[in-house]
This record gives structure tokens, sequence and C-alpha cells, in this order.
């Protein structure tokens, strides 16, 4: 059966990868290639089409588009890109945040309460083609272990990333004491590379509901 999934992104943001030779690719690209990917495994994209895009709304009014989208949704992805960060801009007062505590929020509405959405980051590749500003791959030679720059997310992503109430931990020697790689699941909200979800989409979309259904296990942070 088809999920319905809510994106999250920064609509301008230039520094990725350029997709079918379009020197003038944003984020929102990678939100009209997402489209296709879902839509080629029967799930529901409840985000916007490029030519119905809400900038030239009220705030207000964009808010409310977005908790109705959101409220019919049951995954958000989220699309991390290098630039996706206004700074200078408190987190309040941008959207990918918001988007974020919306969806991780159970929200009663006409006699029924929506439970909280399973959340999943996709990262996009700069516009070198690296993942190199918030993946590390094999970071330890012993191990290879990941590692993930969190402190360049927004807050409410970095705090429901190794939020797990019970971790567990490697043994890897090369790691001292407090800083050895986790196992199993650390985080409610996985990251994922968009190379390795386009090749699989389905392996990371059920992957993030299997976290969520076992939501109790994390520390989850709703609001901002």
């Amino acid at each position: 059966m088809g999920r319905k999934i809510f994106v999250s992104y920064k609509y301008a943001d230039g520094d990725v990868r350029v997709l079918n030779s379009d020197a003038l690719t944003t984020a929102r690209r990678y939100v009209d290639a997402l489209d296709d990917i879902l839509a080629d495994e029967d799930h529901i994209f409840k985000g916007e089409d490029d030519e119905n895009n809400l900038s030239e709304l009220t705030d207000a009014t964009i808010e409310e588009k977005l908790r109705d989208r959101i409220y019919d949704s049951t995954l958000t992805i989220v699309l991390i890109s290098k630039g996706m960060k206004a700074h200078g801009t408190p987190e309040k007062k941008q959207w990918i945040p918001w988007e974020i505590s919306y969806s991780l929020r159970q929200q009663p509405r006409n006699g029924r309460t929506k439970g909280v959405n399973a959340v999943l980051a996709v990262v996009l590749p700069d516009r070198q083609g690296s993942y190199g500003y918030y993946i590390t791959e094999k970071s330890c030679p012993s191990c290879e272990c990941r590692t993930l720059n969190t402190p360049t997310l927004f807050n409410i992503l970095s705090k429901n990333m190794f939020n797990v109430k019970n971790p567990q931990h490697s043994d890897c020697d090369q790691h001292s004491t407090g800083l050895k790689p986790y196992l199993g699941e650390p985080s409610y909200i996985y990251s994922a590379k968009w190379d390795d979800f386009e090749s699989d989409p389905n392996k990371y979309i059920e992957r993030a509901y299997r976290i969520r259904d076992n939501s109790d296990d994390f520390d989850i942070v709703k609001n901002l």
C-alpha cells in the first residue's frame, strides 16, 4: 500500500549537485525527482508541485496549507542540503524546523488524533557532488563506522539523532571511552544519501516506519 509522504526542504538552495545538466539546479529540482521516484513506487506525494509553489502566499496561509499536508501524511522526508539553513535567522522563523516539529507532534482534529510521523533525512550531494559536509564514510579504518556532522543541522534534527534511550556501542578499541560508535538504530531520524535512496527508496522508507513503530525507544524532541 502506498505511503503518504510530505517533503521538507530549502527551496532555493543551489549548493547541490547538478541534475540533468541543469546548471541552475536547486533543492527544488530534487523534490521533482523525488516525486517521480515516489510515484513509481505507488507512494503519495503530499508536497506542492513546482507550478503551485507557496512563495506568493502570506506566512499564515502557507502555515495552514502545510498543516493540512503534514496532517494527511505519515512520513516526512527532509532533504538535507549544504545551504539549508538561513544563518542569522532564528530557527523558529524558518520553515524546515517548523515542519519537522509539526510532523513529530500528535495532532487532534475533528475527533481524530493523528500520531507522530516517521521522519527520514535524505542527504543531497553538494555542488561538487560530495556528501562530506555532513557524512564521512569509514571514518574509522578499523570498524568502518560513519560519522554524521549533526551540528550543521537545525537543532530539532540533530536532537532527534543519536537519541535512543538505551544506546549500545561498538567495542572498537580505536575510539576513546564515550566516543564509541553506536550499534543498531540509535536515531529516530535516520540519514540516507540521495544516491542510496534513489537506488532503493522502499528500503529506507520502510526503515523509517520501523523506527517510528518503536518510537518509545527514543527521547523525541518535538518543540522548537
